[in-house]
């Protein structure tokens, strides 16, 4: 069953240090995805997943981890700005354990408060404004969230 990333998660001995990682800002229309390395510790923008319902996005999630072959996935755990659960919360928290089980991989969740407010800042800083930045937006929400997770003295699969 996922877990609330903290470090007791992370105390057994088989841990990995390195190997690829996928994050996942889950939305109810749209699921960014991004990329990164244990041993490097950096995240990067990968995919956004849409489609006209839940099986279709679930086989895109599986093309992703055939070809990417990760040892942890990291699910985004939205929470209101005082960390009051929502009906996003409990439909997250579904989707990392349905990750897990359908593929076998560890799943964890990591905060994600404000990860879609810092990303569209990002990507106004960057030059991408507005419209423009729907297409991608829920990428670097993800790729925000990995970094986080990267960014703790802990982090291992």
């Amino acid at each position: 069953m996922p877990t609330d990333s903290s470090p007791a998660d992370n105390d057994n001995a088989t841990s990995k240090t390195e190997g690829t990682v996928l994050a996942f800002d889950f939305g109810q229309k749209r699921i960014g995805v991004a990329v990164g390395n244990l041993g490097l510790g950096l995240a990067h923008p990968l995919a956004t997943i849409s489609g006209a319902n839940r099986i279709e996005q679930f086989e895109s999630v599986l093309r992703l981890i055939h070809e990417w072959q990760p040892v942890l996935l990291v699910v985004g755990l939205p929470l209101h700005a005082d960390g009051i659960e929502h009906e996003l919360t409990r439909q997250s928290r579904r989707f990392a354990r349905q990750l897990e089980g359908r593929f076998g991989v560890k799943t964890v969740m990591m905060d994600e408060r404000h990860t879609s407010a810092d990303a569209s800042t990002a990507l106004r800083e960057a030059g991408v404004k507005g419209r423009k930045q729907k297409p991608v937006l829920d990428q670097v929400a993800a790729q925000l969230i990995l970094q986080s997770y990267f960014d703790r003295d802990d982090a291992t699969a």
